[in-house]
């Protein structure tokens, strides 16, 4: 299947949002100079969730045309995505519980692991790490791990519940779907959906802005090169700006799953021959997997360097400031560069003896 332009790219820019979101957090939980003034540092969560929205358009899509052409396979789907996102999930996974629970101790950091080990262990073994991360505060490293959770569990229903529906009622099936559980997400009894992170609804969001251009109903959206301007400018004010942020949980989830479906939309079908895509970005998007996954991993050892040798002392606040994203960021990209061509490509390639 053709790949869609810009998409790449735009995994690594939301894996780059989210690390610039954690350093100044981790920063200033040691004593470290930090900065999060800026909105943007500010829009981390936001940036998980236009990846959920990403998602569900490749996914669905993929799902979608396999149907269309008769040839979707559950076991292929599940043999990919297992191949794609278990190898790292479990090697961070289990790095993540081996630092807190032996390496700190080890070195004399204390950490407070006030949690049951096993418990917090088997829900993130068994796909639900948004569970435990919420449960327990497990630590950075480990919490992030609650978006793969995430996903994963969207896997495991989107597969069954599409191979069921006919192809033609997937359209209808995933609106009232995103519908119904808009009202059960934001029911007050129903807290636990909230408290546990669960917001399928962007998936399924993004697998219904894809169905949608699948059957050629955007073409509206095309008309005038001001509509995909329009779009592009409401994201990157929402996401530089407070302006758009609204003051209710409902509201902020509705504009965002709007904005975020369009946004993706766009970026892939309407963006007028407009691209941001080079080899360079694109690679960095191959890679933004392993982006994500890492950067906790490292940003602990960064602050750990600077604390170690009172490097915020001796260069100065602003100084620190720079160093502790840039260092962060650019050692990111070199351990997720090695583990893409060193170990994750291993996997990678066994996808296609699954592929239809």
């Amino acid at each position: 299947m053709k790949r869609l332009p810009n998409l790449d790219v735009l995994r690594f820019f939301l894996a780059t949002m989210v690390l610039i979101y954690h350093v100044p957090k981790l920063c200033e939980s040691q004593g470290l100079p930090y900065f999060n003034d800026a909105p943007i540092f500010q829009r981390g969560i936001e940036a998980v969730y236009m990846f959920f929205v990403l998602s569900g358009f490749l996914i669905i899509r993929l799902i979608y045309r396999a149907k269309q052409k008769g040839t979707f396979s559950i076991k292929n789907f599940y043999m990919r995505r297992v191949l794609r996102i278990f190898p790292l999930y479990y090697l961070v996974l289990c790095f993540g519980f081996f630092f807190y629970w032996v390496l700190l101790p080890s070195v004399g950091i204390a950490y407070d692991n006030n949690y049951p080990f096993w418990n917090a262990f088997g829900l993130s073994v068994f796909f639900f790490p948004n569970i435990s991360a919420s449960l327990y505060e497990p630590g950075g490293i480990l919490e992030i791990l609650w978006s793969i959770g995430i996903e994963e569990q969207f896997y495991l229903m989107i597969a069954p519940l599409l191979f069921l529906i006919r192809t033609k009622k997937v359209l209808l099936f995933l609106s009232i779907l995103v519908l119904v559980y808009l009202v059960m997400f934001h029911w007050e009894e129903l807290y636990f959906l909230r408290k546990y992170q669960m917001v399928y609804f962007y998936l399924f969001g993004g697998g219904i802005i894809a169905i949608l251009e699948e059957q050629g109903r955007l073409q509206f959206l095309k008309r005038s090169a001001l509509i995909p301007l329009g779009i592009l400018t409401a994201t990157v004010l929402y996401f530089t700006t407070n302006w758009l942020m609204l003051p209710t949980y409902e509201g902020k989830h509705l504009l965002t799953l709007v904005l975020f479906c369009l946004f993706v939309h766009t970026l892939a079908h309407n963006h007028r021959g407009v691209t941001i895509s080079s080899p360079l970005l694109n690679y960095f998007g191959n890679i933004s997997y392993g982006i994500y996954m890492y950067h906790a991993i490292v940003l602990n050892f960064v602050v750990f360097i600077f604390l170690k040798g009172d490097l915020a002392t001796t260069i100065g606040s602003t100084t620190t400031i720079i160093m502790t994203q840039l260092i962060t960021f650019v050692l990111t990209l070199l351990v997720a560069h090695m583990s893409y061509r060193y170990f994750e490509t291993y996997f990678l390639n066994l996808k296609s003896k699954f592929r239809k």
